[in-house]
């Protein structure tokens, strides 16, 4: 029980964030407060089952996507390795986006791996999204289109970026016929990786 209610906020968030919608939005389309909403998804708070029904509607998705292991739907994107699937998709726009949570705790910084399908044609910009925080991204495999503000930046396999979550930020398959994969540290009270020993040379 434990495991699972620490394990909601993080699969909240990523539920919204790859529908693209605000705390704002969410709020207005489920009559749930802006302050809990945030409270909610930085695991400051256990929302009760009328919050969480409102919620998994809003995102379509099932109590037992969110709470347990249920499978997902979608379709799994390959792994950098090729021999084994990444993880389900979880249910959003139907883009095929995989999204597995690596920590199991409540508040301080939290961990996802993302994988996005392969695309075909040239990539749109991303949508972009602003919300409280502070994110450090590494490709893992492939490239990724990141929009960021006014910048768009591609970033390659063991490429890393850094941001303030306050400045608009999107990310896309940058268009190279595979699929990319990436983790992503997120800290919503704005928490950030402190680096002890300083790179050599």
């Amino acid at each position: 029980m434990a495991d699972a209610l620490a394990m909601m906020a993080p699969r909240l968030r990523a539920a919204r964030e790859r529908r693209g919608d605000s705390l704002t939005a969410v709020s207005r389309a489920t009559g749930i407060s802006l302050s809990t909403l945030s409270r909610i998804e930085t695991g400051r708070r256990t929302p009760t089952l009328e919050v969480l029904l409102r919620l998994t509607r809003a995102y379509g998705l099932s109590l037992d996507e969110l709470v347990g292991d249920a499978p997902t739907g979608g379709t799994a994107a390959p792994s950098a390795e090729g021999n084994r699937p990444a993880p389900p998709a979880r249910r959003g726009r139907g883009d095929g986006k995989a999204v597995l949570p690596l920590t199991r705790y409540v508040g301080g910084l939290h961990a996802h791996k993302h994988v996005l399908p392969p695309v075909d044609g040239p990539p749109t910009r991303p949508r972009q999204v602003v919300h409280d925080g502070y994110e450090w991204l590494c490709v893992l495999y492939g490239r990724l289109r990141l929009a960021l503000g006014e910048q768009d930046v591609v970033l390659s396999a063991g490429e890393v970026a850094e941001f303030d979550t306050r400045t608009p930020h999107g990310v896309a398959n940058a268009g190279s016929g595979e699929p990319v994969e990436y983790l992503i540290m997120f800290g919503p009270q704005g928490e950030r990786l402190r680096p002890r020993i300083p790179p050599a040379g």
